[in-house]
């Protein structure tokens, strides 16, 4: 059998044929969605098209010296030591630059984690300058478990350096491809392929469980957002990743969350944590929608987590279980639906709720893009009234609606759409 390829395996590939653009690739996204996997299936392919490559993990502690593939010229007796020093980084490049002048096509230097080199930004930005003056044949690919604002920080730029790969949180078709799981269990499990051992329903449960609160949520924590040096209340920010989940599929103001923590802070530090968090491809918070951008920001948001996972492997539940409690499967129904619309979207594609000013009715989701609105109402159990729908469309006209789920569009073909697909479908 064959190895599964994601799209971003082909699309890595064309970005780095194309030599007329030599500027750095970001491969960013979620931690364990793939990212390592992808590059080495294109270093794969790539080393067959007749380019050298030579692939970096600065997070392996397992080596004093990188793997240099057999096609890459490094002397033997190179020996790094510390992998998280800057200037393991420059010497590494280096050795790269002279590979890439004997390569029939072009050197391609993959680094690996590398957020966990001091300050790498500003010293890629020198380097990558370099090799643009001094015409070397080499392209970079750098991969982090962060969006490429969280790599870079909110107060450093690479901008007209790099283009972004972003991978996402796996879909139910490839899932469903690789696991052959039903939509009920995509929507329980999420979208983490290696969580899912194909065992018995048991073993299967504490596996995934296990995975999903420790490789997952709690790397996250100590590695990914901690070390990043942007949070100074640890403490908060790991209050916020444990119970946001929690209120996945609903609406609550920042001033109602701070009640729920124990370490308190303000409002603004709390949004700017939150913002971290949808960074992180975890949860992330959805505006109201109205035709006033400035009122978004008055509003309260509505919580929902990017995966699945992170909402239903904390709870406690079984699947059994969680379709048993109708509140609880709801909010999972629902909140599969929206991280689906969050991950699939394109960059110009908005998602919001709608709720109007006398908070009698409410949309679940509404996409904007251009001149397309949509709202969209997600059922889990009978067919229920649509009043919501009808006062969305009452308000604007132009707008198209859908309910998927009970009464509506079956949950395994929503999933196997993206967001503009069905923005223009409608």
């Amino acid at each position: 059998m064959h190895p599964y390829h994601r799209t971003q395996v082909g699309r890595l590939i064309e970005f780095v044929s194309n030599s007329s653009d030599m500027r750095i690739i970001a491969i960013v996204g979620p931690r364990q969605v793939g990212k390592t996997v992808i590059a080495l299936q294109a270093r794969r392919q790539l080393i067959e098209l007749g380019y050298t490559c030579q692939y970096v993990p600065f997070d392996d502690p397992r080596f004093s010296q990188p793997k240099w593939p057999r096609d890459a010229i490094i002397p033997d007796t190179k020996q790094i030591e510390d992998l998280t020093n800057p200037k393991t980084l420059i010497d590494i490049w280096e050795e790269a630059r002279k590979v890439s002048l004997n390569s029939p096509r072009g050197h391609v230097l993959f680094l690996d984690e590398i957020q966990l080199i001091s300050k790498w930004s500003n010293y890629v930005k020198g380097l990558w300058d370099r090799d643009r003056r001094e015409g070397y044949p080499l392209h970079v690919v750098i991969l982090g478990s962060a969006v490429w604002q969280m790599l870079v920080g909110r107060n450093e730029s690479l901008t007209g350096r790099f283009r972004e790969l972003r991978v996402t949180h796996w879909s139910f078709p490839e899932m469903d491809r690789i696991l052959a799981l039903t939509t009920e269990q995509f929507m329980f499990y999420g979208g983490y392929p290696a969580s899912l051992p194909k065992e018995s329903e048991k073993t299967r449960f504490d596996y995934w469980h296990e995975y999903i609160t420790e490789t997952i949520i709690g790397s996250v924590i100590g590695r990914d957002i901690l070390l990043l040096n942007q949070i100074k209340k640890p403490a908060l920010m790991r209050q916020l990743i444990e119970i946001t989940p929690n209120y996945s599929g609903q609406i609550m103001a920042y001033n109602k969350l701070l009640g729920h923590l124990q370490d308190k802070d303000n409002a603004t530090t709390v949004k700017h944590y939150l913002n971290l968090l949808s960074d992180a491809a975890l949860i992330t918070t959805l505006p109201r929608y109205t035709p006033t951008p400035h009122l978004r920001m008055t509003s309260p948001p509505k919580f929902n987590a990017l995966n699945t996972a992170l909402m239903t492997a904390p709870s406690g539940y079984s699947l059994k279980e969680a379709q048993v409690d109708r509140s609880f499967w709801g909010r999972v129904v629902e909140s599969a639906v929206g991280a689906h619309l969050c991950n699939t979207r394109k960059a110009s594609t908005q998602i919001h709720y709608w709720r109007p000013r006398d908070g009698k009715h409410e949309v679940d989701f509404v996409i904007s893009r251009g001149p397309h609105l949509v709202g969209i109402e997600v059922k889990s159990g009978k067919k229920q009234a649509r009043r919501g729908l009808d006062a969305f469309k009452d308000r604007f006209p132009y707008a198209k609606t859908m309910i998927v789920g009970s009464g509506g569009i079956p949950l395994n073909e929503f999933f196997s759409f993206s967001t503009d697909e069905w923005i223009e479908d409608q």
